[in-house]
Formats: structure tokens, sequence, C-alpha cells
């Protein structure tokens, strides 16, 4: 019994020493496995969190170069549109600069590549404007997007910041197909690190710019150089220019305590304590997070309830989803009984409805108008409100559309003034009218003594015919018949003057433009007499109509041969030539008028406010024919210009479109 019960008890005896061994070797083994994989956990944290700050970085430095960009877009289309001055434009380039310290300097250079002003930085020898040349080739001559250049050593820096190097960035100025010039836009390289990194990311980390070719450009070490451990590239994405963010940490690898399990304990220890402060901090994140969220969402609401221009959102099946107050202020009617309503809407105006419903059809099929249209809207107490509307997509996160968006804006005062302004055109269109005969009456009053004085002669010659023989009959005839054409004439030339100034509204007609001339001869004529004016009248045949009210062009006509008369007064009798022909230009389907006069000619300098308002080089002269034809011929659609008359004088030269009906 004993020989078989003492290998049983050394069996237990082994399982009593192996079980803890396992398990103590299983402790170690975690003791140093739980180190080793903290340690590298730790490293992919610290390598993780450093691409999570360099992300960010990038993107606020991405975001500050875009929002210069659409700033400067922004001046670019005042300059354009509004025809900003030099000094306005250098005024809004030092505020832009001021608050942007990464920027060295803003020029602008107009289309001849000549610099018109500037906005720098102060260098050693005053403010100083790199020499920049002009940048573009082939099909990027008209390109509207922004391009950056290489960049490139700035020789003008201090002494101490030698080798420091510029960014140029050129934003044209287009029109249509129109190149106005161009605004460039020079960072410094070292600015974009010093002015848009945070400083809490450069008191860890080394920051440098450089190219695909690592070509460093501009370096920020604020704690000193990386220990190369964790490093991270990001490219920025400036238009033509790969430029990379490198980042490189200052924080070198984790390294594991010389005790392992007083680690152990010091991390069990810690562990409660770290639970609680990381709780903690994730409460006070959501919360912060929270907070900025709240504050975004209030200011964007803030933003919205202060817009003058209506917003309007719909689904796509046309359901209101959105409205601002000002809309809502707009059509006279609260949010919430607009919102989640399908076609008809209350504001639509009832003549209108046609209009909207096929607006809205086309909407639904995806015709979007790009240049926006006009329509009218029904205020809720019945007031008819005209609004130009912007329809746009709206997309949401995923890049999915999910309705549109409408911009309304209330043009009612706008039209309002247009149409006073149109009244007014023609109050001053009606003053010229009755100017202009101002001046002709007395020699209208000469013209017509002629023909009565005829009729008056006839008219005895004919009562004494009647008391005399009857054989005398035909004389008697002959003399009433004369009577007749010489009452015709006076009754023209008042009919003539009667059209010409009563005052009416403007009609665009099919109007034969020789025809017109030739009614007009009269009263042109009558204005050259006093001054001896020979006046040469070529039409052209079968000239096709134009589209146009003549009172308006028959008053461009008097205007511009009154002009003319009155500049051949120094003009030696034998050449004092009125010309006016009337042609065709094939080319651009228009028909053309040309007054041609032998007078003095005009100055260079006065051409250049010859049809500006109130400008006149007469004493007594108000300053308005001219602008008044340029305006009456653009009105319909043509041009009005000068140039020199080869023989001496002036010829002045209107064009107005060929009508050809439907």
């Amino acid at each position: 019994m004993k020989i078989f019960e003492k290998p049983r008890a050394w069996s237990k005896e082994k399982w009593r020493w192996i079980i803890p061994i396992l398990l103590i070797s299983l402790f170690l083994a975690t003791l140093i496995w739980l180190p080793l994989q903290a340690q590298r956990m730790e490293a992919n944290e610290r390598q993780e969190q450093l691409i999570a700050d360099t992300l960010w970085v990038e993107h606020a430095i991405q975001f500050q170069i875009d929002r210069n960009d659409e700033m400067l877009r922004q001046i670019g289309s005042d300059i354009m549109s509004m025809g900003l001055k030099p000094a306005e434009v250098a005024e809004r380039f030092d505020r832009l600069r001021n608050s942007n310290h990464e920027i060295s300097s803003l020029a602008w250079f107009n289309h001849e590549h000549v610099l018109v002003t500037s906005s720098a930085e102060e260098g050693p020898s005053g403010k100083h404007v790199p020499d920049i040349p002009y940048q573009e080739s082939g099909a990027l001559e008209f390109d509207i997007r922004t391009r950056c250049f290489t960049p490139t050593l700035d020789d003008q820096l201090p002494k101490s910041e030698k080798n420091s190097y510029v960014i140029n960035c050129q934003i044209p100025l287009i029109k249509g197909t129109k190149h106005l010039g161009r605004i460039i836009i020079t960072y410094r390289a070292s600015g974009i690190l010093e002015e848009l990194v945070p400083w809490w990311f450069a008191q860890d980390n080394q920051i440098s710019l450089v190219d695909i070719d690592d070509k460093v450009y501009a370096t920020r070490a604020s704690a000193g150089l990386g220990k190369n451990v964790y490093t991270h590239n990001r490219t920025l994405d400036l238009p033509d220019l790969p430029l990379v963010l490198h980042t490189n940490s200052n924080k070198s690898e984790p390294k594991l305590l010389a005790n392992l399990l007083v680690s152990v304990v010091i991390v069990l220890s810690l562990g409660l304590i770290w639970s609680l402060a990381a709780l903690w901090r994730d409460i006070n994140r959501r919360l912060a997070t929270e907070g900025a969220l709240r504050q975004q969402v209030i200011f964007r609401t803030a933003m919205e309830n202060s817009l003058v221009t209506g917003l309007r959102a719909r689904d796509m099946q046309g359901r209101l989803t959105y409205v601002n107050p000002a809309f809502c202020n707009m059509v006279g009617f609260p949010a919430d009984q607009i919102i989640g309503r399908l076609p008809p809407m209350p504001y639509w105006a009832p003549e209108a409805f046609a209009e909207y419903k096929q607006r809205f059809s086309d909407l639904l099929a995806g015709t979007v108008p790009a240049n926006g249209f006009e329509t009218i809207y029904q205020h809720a107490n019945g007031t008819k409100i005209s609004v130009l509307i912007y329809e746009s997509a709206l997309i949401d996160e995923t890049g999915k559309q999910t309705g549109w968006m409408s911009s309304i804006l209330d043009i009612s005062e706008l039209k309002r003034a247009q149409e006073l302004s149109r009244q007014q055109e023609e109050k001053l269109h009606a003053s010229a009218r009755l100017a202009t005969m101002g001046e002709i009456a007395s020699m209208l009053a000469h013209e017509l003594n002629q023909p009565l004085a005829a009729i008056s002669s006839y008219t005895t010659g004919a009562m004494n015919i009647v008391e005399a023989d009857n054989a005398e009959k035909n004389l008697l005839l002959g003399a009433l018949s004369k009577v007749n054409a010489q009452a015709q004439r006076a009754g023209q030339i008042i009919r003539s003057v009667h059209e010409f100034v009563k005052k009416r509204e403007a009609t665009r007609e099919q109007v034969d433009i020789c025809e017109l001339i030739q009614n007009t001869l009269p009263l042109i004529e009558l204005q050259g007499q006093a001054s001896h004016i020979h006046i040469q009248w070529l039409p052209t045949k079968n000239l096709p109509p134009v589209l146009a009210d003549h009172v308006l062009i028959e008053q461009v006509l008097l205007n511009l041969t009154r002009n003319a008369i009155e500049a051949m007064q120094d003009t030696p009798t034998g050449h004092r030539n009125l010309r006016i022909q009337a042609s065709m230009d094939v080319d651009n389907d228009h028909v053309v008028v040309e007054v041609s006069d032998r007078g003095t000619g005009i100055p260079a300098a006065i051409a250049e406010q010859l049809f500006s308002p109130f400008f006149s080089t007469k004493a007594s002269g108000m300053g308005m024919g001219l602008n008044i034809c340029r305006t009456a011929i653009e009105f319909h659609g043509g041009k009005l210009t000068h140039s020199d008359n080869p023989a001496g004088g002036t010829i002045f030269r209107f064009v107005l479109p060929a009508f050809y009906g439907n």
C-alpha cells in the first residue's frame, strides 16, 4: 500500500507547485506585457493625437487663406461693379492686412499689368511691393481661379529675417470675357506659421512648410527641434502650389518604468483617479462643445433674423420647410401658417397664378433660372409686392439634393424709383423739345409770313378777277390753286411743330428712317436759313425699317443739326455745308445716320466730357442736349458716337438696329 501511495502524493505535490508557478508566470507575463502594451498604445495615441492636431492646424490655415481669397474677390467684384477708386481699394487693403498679419502685401494691377495701388509691410527702405511678373498662358488667360506661385526669397526683409520666403497668389479680375486686371496677395511663409498655428501646438511640435521635394520654406520651433519620433505631413490645398505642412513632435518614445511592480501599483492606484479625471474632462469637453454649438446656433439664428433678404427652403415636393423673419414680414404671414404647406401659397397674387404654376413645374423638373427672375407677391393685406427671386439646389452633407433654397428681394421701391426716373426722363425730353422750338420760334414766324403773305396776295388777285370779265376764270383757278398750296405749306409747318412739342408717351413702331429725315428737313432748313447753311441730304434706297419713336429720333436730329449749324458760325460762307446721310452697316445689321459739319471740330479735352450732363461750351447752354440724344438712342438699343471729319469739322453718327418684324 505504501508503494502506491508515494507516487500519488508526489503527483499532488507537483500540481501544488505547478499551478502557483503557472499563475505567477502568468502574473509576471501580464506585468511585463501590460507596460509594453501601454508603451505601444501611448506611442500610437501620441501619433494619432499629432495627426489630429496637424489636421486641425491645416484646416485652420486653409480656412484663413480661403477667407482672405474670398474677401479679395469681394474687393475685386466691387472694383468691377462699383468702380472703386485706388484710394478706397488701398484703404480696404490696409484694413485686411492689419487684421491678418500673415499677409505681407496686397497689390492691384490693371489690365496693362501696371500697379494701381498697394498695401505692404514696412521694410528697411519703406513699404515694399514685390515685383511680381504677370503669369498667364494659353487657356488660363481668362481663368477665374486663384493661382499661387512657387515661393520666392524676399530680398527686402531685414538681415534677421534673411532667406525668408514669400508666397504670391494672383486673383484675376474677369468681367464676362474681358480681363480687367488682377489682385496679388503676398504671404510670408514664416508669417503663416507664426500667425495661423496656435501657440499650444507650436510648444509641442516643430512645424515646417516644405514642397514635394522636401525643400524647407519656413520653420517654427518654439520649444526646440523635433525628435523625429512622431511626424506627420498634410498637404495644403493652395491653387497650383502643392505645399506640405510637416510636423515633428518634441516628444520622445515612452519609457518603461524600472520597477514593473511599482508601475503596476501606481497604475492601479491612479487608475480610479485617472478615470474620474477623464470622466470630468470628458464632461467638461462635452459641455464646452455643447456651449459652442449653442452659440453657433444662436449666432446663425441672429444672422438669419437680421437679414433683409427673404430666405425660403422647400423640399423635393415643393413643401415649405423653412422661412426667415424677413420673408414673413415681406408677405405678411407668420411662419407657422405657411411652413409645411404645398402650392398654391397664400401669398401668390391671383393674376399671376399661371406663371407661378409654370415656374413651380419647371422647378420640380430641375430647371432653375441662373440669373433669377422677377414676379409679384401679394401681402396679407392685399398689397402687391415686386420681388426678385434666386433659386438654387439645397444639398445635404452627403451631396444629395434635398430641395431648393430661395433668396427673395423686395424690389418694390426700386420699381417705383425706376418709374419715377422714366417719368422725369420723359419730362426732360419734353423740356428739351420745348427749348428747341423756343430757339426757332422767331424763324418759324418769319417762315409762316411768306406763305400767309402769298395767300393774301393770291386772294386779292382772285377777288379782282371775279370783279372783271368772266373770261379770266382760268386765271382765277390758278390763283386759288396757289393759295391752296401755300396754305398747305403753312399747315404742314404748324403740324410738324405741334407734333414735335406735344407731350406724349414714348411709343416704338416701325419707322422708315429716310422718310423720317425727309419730314424733318423743313425744320432743319428753317434752323439753317439765318446762317446760310447748305444742307445736303444723302439717302440710301431700300434701307430696312427700325423700331423707334419717331418724335425722339426727330429730336436727336434737330439737336445734332443745330449743334452743327452753331459750330459753323466762323466757317466761310461757301464752306458751310451740313451733310445728312443714311446708310446700312451690313456686318452688324444696323441702320447708320451721320450728321457732318465743316466747323472747328472738337478738342480732345472737351471730347472726354462731351456727353456728360450739364457740360456745355456755350454761355447760354444747359449742357443736356447731347446727353439727351445719347439717352434717346440707347433707349432704342443703339449707340451715339462722334469722330473728326477728314474735310474739317465733326461727324456725329448714331446707329439703330434694323427691324424685320416677327
